[in-house]
């Protein structure tokens, strides 16, 4: 690997590696010299792309894990430690959602799948993130967020919700942790051409027209164009910036 990628030598997680936005991540950080841990809860698809970023000639473990559960968090954490010696960014990037279902008509069980993938599983990957950035002089986390998260798009009601709180949680711990040397941003992620994407289409494919059309650029992006932000995000580059909510949406929410 050369010594001039924008992550060289960085110990990095990144949540929801399995596809979409989190594989594309996976590649990029990878080609850029991070140290990677991938985590996501499907064996096989993860340890596919892990072995795409060894193909390459980058560094990359896969830990199996769910971002509902604290403990597999802590797990993938000590994961960075143990492979890599410390922690110095995580992309935090599972999500989960559906759409079609009027909120008086929606199972509490569907509600509280979207809540603890996309909020619990942000605040469970960052707690352990941080604890063990504290230990080891600091780090830069990057949130998945969505411009659900800033306005209402037609996405369910609680995914809107939990994309409002991972911005709100991203703000909060930039604040708590400014002093330690840890950055925490978020992504304000447009329509994105991934898997979870496709499913929502195919249920509702009413959506295509105003995910695509409210954005000034009109289309959907690809996953490694978001992942670019990240990457920076995650780089020493990016050292001024924190507690943002940093709009990778085609120019969604400039209008």
């Amino acid at each position: 690997m050369s010594g001039q990628g924008l992550l060289h030598g960085k110990s990095v997680v990144i949540t929801g590696a399995s596809s979409g936005i989190g594989a594309a991540a996976a590649r990029l950080f990878g080609r850029e010299g991070a140290r990677l841990v991938l985590a996501a809860r499907r064996k096989e698809r993860l340890q596919e792309v892990a072995d795409l970023v060894e193909a390459a000639g980058g560094r990359a473990t896969a830990v199996v894990a769910d971002v509902t559960r604290a403990d597999e968090m802590r797990d993938v954490a000590r994961a960075a430690v143990d492979a890599h010696g410390g922690l110095d960014a995580a992309f935090n990037n599972a999500g989960w959602t559906s759409t079609g279902t009027p909120m008086h008509l929606m199972a509490d069980d569907e509600y509280d799948r979207i809540m603890d993938v996309n909020a619990r599983g942000v605040w469970n990957a960052m707690r352990a993130q941080i604890t063990v950035m504290l230990a080891h002089g600091g780090g830069a986390i990057v949130n998945t967020s969505s411009v659900a998260g800033m306005r209402a798009t037609g996405a369910s009601a609680p995914y809107i919700a939990a994309k409002h709180a991972v911005i709100g949680l991203s703000r909060a711990a930039a604040d708590e942790y400014a002093e330690q040397g840890i950055r925490v941003n978020a992504l304000v992620v447009g329509s994105t051409s991934t898997e979870l994407m496709r499913e929502v289409l195919t249920q509702t494919p009413s959506l295509f027209e105003p995910f695509t059309q409210r954005a000034i650029q009109r289309r959907l992006a690809a996953p490694e164009e978001v992942a670019q932000t990240a990457a920076w995000l995650c780089s020493d580059r990016s050292s001024f910036t924190t507690g943002a909510a940093v709009p990778v949406d085609g120019g969604w929410t400039a209008k």
